[in-house]
């Protein structure tokens, strides 16, 4: 017998949108029944919690919204949705107040008292609010305590695989769900459904996300038909760090490291920033300097062990125990001194910019539906600044919230029906790789997804490749179907895997599709045999959705300046 849950409100994903989104719906309505789904524990997996570097917010008199809007959009090249990058920066200020007034969250100190803020890459001014460099252990773990308080319901190792709609496929009607602890599906119905889960790219050989994140939200919404956007821009940190065999490899070294001075060598000992950018060094964007690492070492100028060298020695042994004492123990772990030495690093996939279409209170294009976090696109354009990921987090949770709770407080509380039959269907589909005695290793499928990214759809791209990237993942998604799972149902790795490269391969057809469509380099997309970025081309958008053949379908839509003009984001200068 299949087991049915119902709710209110069904959270998908917990890390800091998910939780804030709960939160605020409960602070509005006491009333509404929330559950919440995690593949982890409580306050303990997800990307949010790794945040490093710290949350972007406006904070000093000589600052402005105006000035990190300006500084958000030059960094997304032009092609941000203005009304949701205005509302980021706008809505930060009292978000972060709130983190410590209302969910107790405590961040560092000037001597007087007031907030410290750092320096970030691609900002006009510091910024950067932070505690050491461990702010995502802060906010997740003061959220999380929040969340308990409330009893908020969680269900814990419990993984979310499809979204489930009405008969008129319009209408989103809850989630099916795997109880990774006993290895059941189960059905979560509820009147409205956020998507939470943060986009993790771990599709590509080296990236920063945990092993738990597989893209699975991006994925979903793909399969249910939700209007998505801008799936090229996909941005690599310039400094990951390598670890040979390690599932750390990939691990972020976070920006306020450059933003305080350390540089970055090629493997002939050249601080090749200052020929990429030479006016900012290797304070330049992560875009920038993602797309300068990769070109050194596809020159031959790598170091030995096959990246590029970042070097904080020069600021001081205490400075850099003091600043970044968990980089700092992560480094020594694997025999790295930051503090005294040159640490390995390579670019590494770490943050979606594009995801699905949403208005500011995150309302995405099915009904029910609201999405808020890295599953959701239009906020950064074309690059991610440092910094503004875990405000995007805390704001579009915030912002989901407060929109949920009056939705939900409007008569909108009633529970569509699901399309009768369509979670069956789903779960026999899925259940096909116990059946089979011999078949493909779903292990090994990942490798290739992974390799086939790294070299095809990476950090540079061409035509060619991306042809030969959409063909190979149709080959490589005709072997899914033929994974065979061995074991048991309960704590399946096996079983886990397959699901996740579902989704890697949805993932991988919407970024070298869209990344096809875009002629031109542009932020976090950089193609080869199109190396400069077209104005007078592409300040387009690119709008997708999953075509009845499963394959994506694309619409190009001029960017709207609504706030400011070309001109004026092209003309600022930080």
């Amino acid at each position: 017998m299949l087991t049915k849950v119902k709710a209110d409100l069904l959270i998908i994903g917990m890390g800091a949108a998910a939780q804030m989104a709960a939160l605020y719906a409960h602070e509005i309505n006491p009333n509404l029944n929330i559950l919440i789904v995690t593949k982890a524990l409580k306050g303990k997996g997800g990307c949010s919690r790794m945040v490093q570097g710290g949350f972007n917010v406006v904070l000093n008199n000589e600052d402005s919204h105006e000035k990190h809007l300006m500084d958000t959009l030059k960094g997304g090249q032009y092609v941000n949705d203005q009304e949701l990058a205005k509302t980021l920066v706008e809505q930060a200020t009292p978000t972060i107040k709130e983190l410590e007034t209302k969910f107790g969250c405590f961040f560092d100190r000037n001597p007087n008292g007031t907030i410290h803020q750092k320096a970030f890459a691609g900002q006009s001014f510091d910024r950067t609010v932070h505690k050491g460099d461990l702010t995502g252990i802060e906010i997740i773990s003061r959220l999380t305590e929040q969340v308990i308080k409330r009893r908020i319901p969680v269900l814990e190792e419990c993984r979310a695989v499809e979204l489930l709609l009405d008969e008129t496929g319009q209408i989103v009607t809850g989630a099916l769900l795997l109880n990774m602890r006993n290895g059941e599906f189960m059905v979560a119905e509820a009147a409205a459904t956020l998507v939470a889960t943060g986009g993790g790219p771990t599709h590509y050989r080296f990236h920063a996300p945990g092993p738990e994140k597989s893209v699975d939200g991006i994925a979903m919404l793909y399969r249910a038909g939700v209007l998505m956007k801008d799936l090229e821009m996909l941005q690599f940190h310039p400094t990951g760090l390598i670890v040979p065999g390690s599932v750390v490899a990939g691990a972020l070294l976070e920006e306020g490291l450059r933003g305080s001075g350390a540089h970055l060598f090629n493997g002939n000992g050249e601080r090749y920033m200052l020929k990429y950018a030479p006016e900012v060094g290797e304070r330049a964007t992560r875009d920038v300097v993602s797309r300068s690492s990769y070109l050194e070492m596809a020159a031959g100028r790598a170091c030995p062990e096959g990246g590029v060298h970042i070097d904080a020695a020069h600021l001081g042994a205490d400075f850099v125990l003091k600043n970044f004492p968990g980089m700092a123990e992560r480094c020594s772990q694997f025999n790295y001194d930051l503090a005294r030495g040159r640490v390995p690093v390579s670019p590494s996939a770490h943050f979606f910019m594009g995801g699905a279409v949403i208005d500011t209170g995150g309302k995405a294009s099915l009904e029910k539906l609201f999405v808020a976090g890295e599953d959701a696109g239009g906020v950064h354009g074309a690059n991610r600044l440092g910094g503004n990921g875990i405000c995007e987090s805390c704001v579009y949770g915030r912002q989901a919230g407060k929109a949920l709770g009056k939705y939900l407080s409007n008569g909108n509380r009633t529970i569509k029906e699901t399309k009768s039959g369509m979670a069956e269907e789903m779960i026999a589909r899925l259940q096909t790789p116990f059946e089979r005695t011999e078949g493909v290793d779903p292990f090994a499928l990942r490798k290739e997804i992974q390799e086939l990214n790294w070299n095809k759809v990476g950090v540079a791209r061409n035509a060619s490749d991306l042809a030969d990237a959409l063909t190979e993942i149709e080959d490589i998604a005709n072997e899914v179907n033929k994974v065979s799972v061995r074991g048991g149902a309960a704590y399946n790795m096996m079983y886990n895997t397959f699901l996740d490269i579902r989704s890697m391969i949805d993932a991988t057809r919407m970024i070298a599709f869209s990344a096809q469509l875009r002629n031109e380099t542009r932020g976090a997309h950089f193609r080869k045999d199109f190396p400069d970025q077209l104005d007078k081309y592409g300040l387009f958008n690119i709008f997708l959705r999953r075509g009845d053949n499963g394959l994506p379908m694309a619409e190009k839509k001029p960017v709207v300046f609504s706030y400011k003009s070309l001109q004026e984001c092209q003309q600022y200068r930080k």
